[in-house]
């Protein structure tokens, strides 16, 4: 792969307003991501072998907005009231059980079209045909 030097990491976005306009503007779908980043032994997992891993970034940089919603505990990690309210504003629409970690598949209009968490029995190419089985839903 010629062009994945060019490739970022994914663009997060905290809010979730932006992140519906960017949807719409691209006509794309939307991956939130719930996780607790200095907690959750399978937040950190799927950070690390997924979310970061090239293979992956290739696949989702032309096809969805990224959007984070984290809860971190320890003091260094700590995150802004207002970003604390925006997530908690976030779980209470898309993730009332509270479930760690949590990606949904969001379309432009902010209706879930799937689910999943971390899944060990899934690798890289697992993931993605899961996140990609969920296109068919929401057309």
């Amino acid at each position: 792969m010629l062009f994945s030097q060019n490739l970022k990491a994914q663009d997060w976005k905290y809010d979730l307003d932006e992140a519906l306009a960017l949807a719409k503007e691209k006509d794309q779908k939307i991956v939130l991501f719930f996780t607790g980043s200095d907690w959750c032994p399978p937040c950190i997992k799927l950070e690390r072998n997924l979310l970061s891993s090239e293979e992956f970034a290739a696949f989702t940089h032309q096809k969805y907005v990224w959007l984070r919603a984290d809860f971190p505990r320890r003091k260094k990690n700590k995150i802004s009231q207002e970003q604390k309210n925006k997530n908690k504003e976030l779980a209470k629409r898309y993730n009332k059980k509270k479930q760690f970690p949590a990606i949904l598949i969001l379309n432009k209009e902010g209706v879930v079209l799937g689910a999943t968490g971390y899944r060990s029995d899934l690798d890289v190419q697992g993931y993605i045909s899961l996140l990609t089985s969920f296109d068919s839903f929401g057309h």
